[in-house]
């Protein structure tokens, strides 16, 4: 097959409208005029739906689309708007829904042109605007194979929907000859598949789609005869942790006490489930000073621990206190250097407070971003007349126009190599956009601006989130952290934790937690997770999936210096292999037992007492309460399970196919039936 070439603008050459006027001719919407206002299609009302039909001139992949726009922001820009293709007016497919920033700038979006990794052609459009340009593949080599494989692909789906149609009606004779005549599925046999498919990895994807659970738990580190609270890590906010994946120990250093910043290092053993003190005082041990709102990274590879940036009071700074240190502390020989006095002597950052820093171990290189620079007491940086400064990014060279922050999440895939960066504060605004940054092409990719309404969808704008990352899973998770009104800072202190997904491109919230639950207090609630804070610290074993969290303010107003000692493990749980396998025996032997109840209900209920009771969770109250309930199908008449008009062949066969509809949702798309219905394609 010949190679893919590159993309490029497509013609085309009719138009169609509806309830659309313009005075210019339609060929003017190919035409970028972004300073004349009136050069743009205008509708005769304003109720939707409304559109325009753009006809390719032969059919092509189309790659994406380009929407043109005034000069400046205009209140016609769409905010909302759908694009379909297809190979004619009557059939065509979603391939885009989203809508437009209002500013002056062109935007490009990418079109759903691929099913099942293969591409598939269009020959016309559905949009509604201004100017457009398509952008795609039209070279015959490579669209006619697409037609010949669509074709095919429909053809195929369009069998698959006979079958279950002739399934689900009990069309047997029409069923058996069609699937003997194409040889497509066979949905005999479930029970004894299930096992099979479950050993052969069939329902990871079912698995994977699921939604987590959290299951927090409270960490009671064990503590030697005689040992008292010296032996753990105390009450502060403000410190950071970072966690060694290959020998599971937990590293914490410095914080706030509430009182003072604290120069004390600690190492936390996950296996022996003990705190050890690796030092009192680092700074005696030539290592860094007491501080808070620092930032640290790990290299796991070589076993190294880095440190830079802290806050400082206001009353306190000077110029030689604000030179910026930067410590590495080596695991394997407990011992500190110093990398340099002052980074920004050495073409670095300033002394920062609240930046981000992430390791690239595979090339040895160190990110930093963001962070409030400090200033001395009195200059007229410092001033409250002026702008704070905001440092930017480095170690390598970035020419992006990205808003530099304070209290944001930064986080490094090491698989696709890019940092992602997440919300903030810049000055008294709160930032909520996302957005990546490919360090070996240097390039920035805005995958959320943080304009769009999506609260509830997207964690909270807000200060001190904390995040994590797996790139196996490829999933960035997210503990919120104080909300964005400081002002009421203790009825708005709440914890939710959220996890992105990077593929797919969606956040799901997997719990929220705020302090209203402190005006119904509960021991028993107290003890199943951690209460609401935020200055806190998370990590995250990728390795064994689960995150740690210590410490932190809890942000009461009656106890302003209170901090938090806490110290919990979080997994997310989705449903198992061995979940699912007793769950799909269950439901099978469940509807075995109310067949055997219509005919032979001594039978049957030996088979509930023997063979169903194995496959049931008494530990799942629901579970337990229906199959307590299921004696009951024994003293029903034959008559009370068959619908008026039905058979006991028809009301069998009824049964059957939803359990069969039932077991194949755990199978991957692709083995099971259409999602679609054949009578769904008969219209009025």
């Amino acid at each position: 097959m010949a190679a893919v070439p590159e993309s490029r603008v497509l013609t085309y050459s009719v138009f169609k409208w509806s309830s659309f006027s313009s005075t210019y001719l339609p060929e003017n919407i190919l035409t970028d005029k972004p300073n004349d206002q009136s050069s743009r299609w205008s509708s005769e009302s304003n109720y939707p739906p409304q559109f325009l039909i753009l006809k390719l001139e032969r059919p092509a992949i189309v790659q994406s689309i380009t929407f043109g726009k005034y000069e400046k922001t205009h209140v016609c820009n769409l905010k909302k708007f759908k694009v379909f293709g297809g190979m004619s007016e009557e059939n065509m497919t979603e391939l885009l829904s989203s809508g437009l920033k209002n500013d002056y700038n062109k935007e490009t979006f990418t079109l759903k042109h691929k099913i099942d990794e293969q591409m598939f052609p269009v020959d016309s459009f559905n949009f509604s605007i201004w100017f457009i340009e398509l952008h795609g593949i039209e070279e015959p080599d490579v669209v006619q194979p697409c037609l010949n494989w669509y074709s095919k692909y429909r053809e195929q789906e369009a069998i698959r929907l006979c079958l279950k149609h002739f399934r689900q009606h009990n069309y047997t004779e029409a069923f058996e000859s069609l699937q003997k005549k194409t040889r497509i599925g066979d949905f005999d046999a479930c029970e004894e598949l299930i096992d099979k498919a479950v050993r052969d990895g069939l329902f990871n994807q079912y698995i994977s789609q699921q939604e987590y659970k959290p299951r927090w738990s409270q960490i009671i580190p064990k503590c030697n005869k005689g040992d008292n609270d010296d032996n753990r890590p105390g009450m502060r906010g403000g410190h950071q942790m970072v966690i060694d994946v290959q020998t599971e120990t937990v590293y914490l250093f410095g914080g706030w006490d509430g009182t003072q910043d604290l120069a004390n290092f600690w190492a936390y053993s996950v296996s022996e489930n003990q705190w050890n003190c690796i030092s009192r005082d680092t700074e005696k041990e030539n290592g860094p000073s007491a501080r808070s709102c620092h930032k640290m990274c790990i290299d796991s590879v070589r076993r190294q621990i880095y440190t830079l940036g802290r806050y400082l009071d206001s009353s306190v700074r000077n110029s030689k206190s604000l030179k910026s240190d930067f410590y590495r502390y080596d695991i394997e020989h407990n011992s500190w250097s110093l990398l340099s006095e002052d980074t920004s002597a050495d073409g670095g950052p300033k002394l920062v407070f609240d930046h981000q820093m992430c390791m690239d171990s595979e090339k040895h290189m160190i990110y930093t971003f963001g962070g409030r620079i400090l200033t001395c007491n009195g200059s007229v940086e410092d001033s409250r007349s002026s702008e704070p400064q905001f440092s930017g990014l480095y170690a390598f060279h970035c020419a992006s126009d990205i808003q530099s922050r304070i209290g944001h999440c930064m986080l490094f895939h090491t698989r696709n190599r890019c940092l992602y960066v997440f919300g903030g504060q810049r000055s008294k605004t709160y930032l909520n956009d996302f957005f990546s940054y490919d360090v070996d092409g240097d390039h920035v990719e805005i995958i959320s601006d943080g304009t769009k309404k999506d609260s509830g969808m997207v964690p909270m704008t807000g200060f001190t989130q904390r995040a994590t990352i797996d790139p196996e899973l490829n999933e960035i998770h997210v503990l919120s952290g104080l909300s964005k009104d400081k002002d009421k800072r203790e009825e708005n202190v709440r914890n939710s934790f959220w996890i992105y997904d990077i593929a797919r491109n969606n956040w799901s919230c997997v719990y929220k937690n705020d302090q209203a639950v402190k005006e119904n207090p509960s021991k028993a609630l107290q003890e199943e997770e951690p209460c609401p804070r935020f200055a806190h610290q998370l990590v995250y074993d990728e390795m064994h999936k689960v995150h740690y969290l210590f410490g932190g303010n809890p942000g009461k107003s009656c106890s302003p210096k209170m901090r938090l000692d806490d110290f919990w493990s979080l997994k997310l749980c989705r449903p198992s292999k061995e979940y699912l396998l007793r769950h799909c025996r269950y439901l099978i032997r469940k509807y075995r037992f109310e067949e055997k109840a219509q005919s032979e209900p001594l039978s049957a209920l030996k088979y509930l007492q023997n063979d169903l009771s194995l496959t049931v969770d008494h530990t799942d109250p629901d579970e337990t309460k229906e199959f307590q309930l299921l004696p009951t199908a024994l003293f029903k008449s034959s008559s009370d399970f068959i619908p008026l008009g039905f058979s006991d062949v028809d009301q069998t066969y009824a049964q059957r196919t939803q359990l069969f509809d039932t077991l194949v949702n755990f199978f991957p798309d692709s083995m099971t039936p259409p999602k679609g219905n054949l009578v769904d394609l008969i219209t009025l």
